[in-house]
């Protein structure tokens, strides 16, 4: 929105906050508006709709800190009522002026289509007076269009989708060009005229002294072309709020909270103007399997003890086909191994790893020939000597070797030596 129309509207009023309220309370008024404003939630409501417009202009302006400060500085600048008189001075806000038979126009009409970049008396000064102070003033340029504001969305995704990347559709209610008249705000069959008062350029200049004018032209209001016959479906302004589906491509290996711009979708600009940009903020939903850490995929592989004690090679899912993995004999529980290249996609080409965790599995029950053959295993354990707490807590060899299965009250006890 230029900042000619900013001084002329009051944003904060709109969103129903003051003008030192932090960002995190505009964006809660502004999704409490929305909400109950959105044509979905009214429809046939023209007032709802046209209020539903406003605050979403409030919110593009206020929801951005570098246009907020831009818009604070332009209001308060206007707020100062000083205008151009008809002498080339400062004049009262409001009265007309007389040059030319034109009518005079306020302080806030000078400024025009800047797109986010204007601010501050340098900006201002240096398209009232040319550079040289030369009695000549400067050819005008065609007016610059008001580009649209920039709309954001959220979208969630489940976690395999969001690894691998994914396209999908997502619905959206917002400004939007006017499919009647395709943006131009003429009625169809007749096109927009160029400005003759202008030519096009959207301003007009006058001398004054050794100062030289610009100002928007009155006739066309800046835009540099004349509409005789407006759409009846936009009433000229070239968009209408209607909810429009946006297929969102989601790259490879996005991450929770990641945003993803897409050129060109946001909030229709007036007239033809160049649209917006639309922000998606990704959700990723949690997986039962795979966990992740940066390009790498987590999964915890339940297995047996003879699995690690003598090795096996055990089939582990990958976010694609299901690979083999080989566990050494002799693994301990809880090592990781490293599968390389079967973790998440990465842009610049290839992928993480897949870190396979080995956990044992505990049966909970064990039927007459499982026990009796664990506790012959128990048997020949101990006579090789094998103690499982060896050195830990300070425990001396023997002292607290493994107790024997099935014994009485004293079977938690350390085992005799030579049993």
């Amino acid at each position: 929105m230029a900042q000619r129309e900013w001084v002329e509207q009051d944003f904060y009023k709109e969103l129903g906050v003051s003008s030192d309220a932090s960002q995190d309370d505009i964006k809660k008024a502004y999704r409490k508006l929305a909400n109950e404003l959105h044509p979905d939630k009214n429809p046939g409501d023209k007032n709802a709709e046209e209020r539903f417009k406003r605050v979403s202009e409030a919110n593009s302006v206020l929801s951005d800190p570098a246009k907020r400060k831009e818009y604070d500085e332009t209001r308060r600048m206007y707020g100062s009522g000083a205008r151009f008189g008809s002498g080339g001075g400062f004049g009262g806000y409001g009265q007309p002026g007389n040059a030319g038979g034109s009518q005079g126009f306020s302080f806030s009409d000078i400024f025009e289509g800047g797109g986010g970049n204007a601010g501050g008396f340098g900006d201002l000064f240096d398209g009232l007076f040319n550079r040289g102070g030369a009695a000549a003033g400067p050819q005008p340029t065609p007016s610059r269009p008001r580009r649209g504001s920039d709309l954001e969305s959220e979208l969630t995704l489940g976690f395999r989708d969001a690894t691998l990347g994914v396209t999908t559709p997502i619905t959206l209610t917002s400004p939007s060009p006017c499919t009647t008249c395709h943006g131009s705000g003429a009625k169809p069959g007749t096109s927009p005229r160029v400005c003759p008062h202008c030519n096009g350029s959207g301003l007009i200049s006058r001398n004054q002294g050794a100062f030289s004018f610009s100002e928007p032209c009155p006739d066309c209001r800046g835009t540099g072309s004349i509409i005789d016959d407006p759409c009846p479906d936009c009433s000229g302004t070239g968009v209408t709020v209607r909810t429009r589906t946006v297929n969102v491509k989601i790259p490879p290996g996005v991450a929770d909270g990641q945003r993803i711009r897409l050129a060109g979708q946001g909030q229709a600009g007036m007239r033809g103007a160049p649209s917006g940009d639309l922000f998606v903020t990704v959700h990723v939903e949690a997986d039962d399997v795979f966990t992740r850490k940066g390009d790498d995929l987590l999964v915890t592989l339940p297995v047996g003890f003879s699995e690690l004690a003598l090795g096996a090679t055990v089939t582990v899912p990958t976010l694609g086909q299901p690979v083999g993995v080989k566990i050494p004999a002799g693994t301990p529980d809880g090592r990781t191994l490293r599968v390389r290249g079967r973790g998440v996609p990465k842009r610049s080409g290839g992928a993480g790893d897949l870190l396979v965790k080995v956990s044992v599995a505990v049966p909970a029950k064990l039927d007459a020939a499982a026990s009796e053959a664990l506790r012959a295993y128990v048997e020949a354990e101990r006579a090789s000597g094998f103690d499982p707490r060896s050195g830990w807590a300070g425990a001396g060899s023997g002292a607290s070797g493994p107790s024997r299965p099935g014994a009485g009250s004293g079977a938690s006890g350390p085992s005799r030596s030579g049993a």
